[in-house]
């Protein structure tokens, strides 16, 4: 398979410029994955079984895997949508899908933390698995979780009162946009474990490791798309590049399939005409919001996409 994308000049994502993209394509040299570069193009040959009609499929992740807002919701506890990217893949190629995915797992839920009521959600591998997916690794770094925070922070400090500048000053001590190395190093290396436990359970499995759709892009505007200023909103497209490089680090270690999804949705972060991620809202889907930073329906179709034309090839 050919996945195509086009780079973007800009600020945001280093991700996006051709040198990096280069230097993912000799991280991510294993069988399965090769990169090539045309100017400012780039294209990712990927090559697998093909995933026969009936086979288990097994979705693994947390909440840009589940779907949280996105009607309809299976798994209210988890907010697990019946039309996130592994139902629709499951769903066009006739996979008997097994979704375990759930909202604000961490790599250690996926490992060998219960979560609520759910236990690890590798547990949910046989050695009759053909398909795995894997979307997890963002709460470890609070990457949703600090986008939020400083977003609200930034919304309710507006108000000149005693309470906003309370509570924008509790928010404020918990709000750091900065990650060290150590700490993505730290999310590569739990990634790294799940696939090889994935692999050991289900050894005849095609392993993806899906990442995030981007959040940020070249058209998302500080202040006017997203409440975080000129020197906020570039450090989190910092954390999505770091998130990013640990599913490429990852995929090096282990042979799995990288499907780049942030990669492929940079022209559909916040603030691009076609958005496949939601921006910020103080509304509850309760009360006609929506859940904040996190894929609509159109960004997990984007995926379920992504995804299929890579098992029909």
């Amino acid at each position: 398979m050919t996945f195509t994308g086009t780079d973007s000049p800009g600020w945001v994502p280093a991700r996006y410029t051709p040198s990096v993209l280069q230097s993912w394509s000799e991280c991510v040299s294993v069988p399965a994955l090769t990169k090539r570069f045309a100017g400012t193009a780039w294209q990712v040959d990927y090559r697998g079984p093909v995933i026969a009609s009936g086979s288990r499929y097994v979705a693994l992740g947390s909440s840009f895997a589940a779907g949280p807002g996105i009607g309809p919701i299976v798994h209210p506890p988890a907010g697990r949508s019946g039309s996130n990217y592994a139902h629709l893949v499951a769903a066009e190629l006739g996979l008997d899908l097994i979704d375990v995915t759930y909202s604000g797992a961490t790599t250690a839920h996926v490992l060998d933390t219960p979560q609520d009521d759910a236990p690890p959600q590798l547990e949910a591998l046989t050695p009759d698995t053909a398909l795995v997916t894997i979307t997890v690794g963002g709460n470890d770094l609070e990457y949703v979780g600090t986008f939020l925070r400083g977003s609200l922070l930034n919304t309710i400090a507006k108000p000149a009162t005693i309470f906003g500048r309370r509570v924008a000053n509790r928010i404020r001590a918990r709000v750091s946009y900065l990650k060290d190395e150590a700490s993505y190093q730290a999310v590569a290396d739990s990634l790294t474990k799940v696939v090889e436990r994935a692999q050991e359970r289900s050894p005849d499995a095609r392993i993806l490791l899906v990442d995030y759709l981007s959040l940020v892009g070249p058209a998302t505007r500080p202040r006017l798309d997203v409440p975080l200023n000129e020197e906020q909103l570039p450090s989190i497209a910092m954390m999505a590049d770091g998130l990013a490089g640990a599913f490429a680090k990852a995929a090096a270690a282990t042979g799995a399939d990288l499907i780049a999804a942030s990669a492929a949705s940079r022209d559909h972060a916040i603030g691009s005409a076609e958005p496949w991620t939601t921006g910020f809202t103080l509304l509850p889907p309760t009360l006609g919001g929506f859940v904040p930073y996190h894929p609509n329906a159109a960004g997990m179709r984007g995926v379920a996409d992504l995804i299929i034309e890579v098992l029909r090839t």
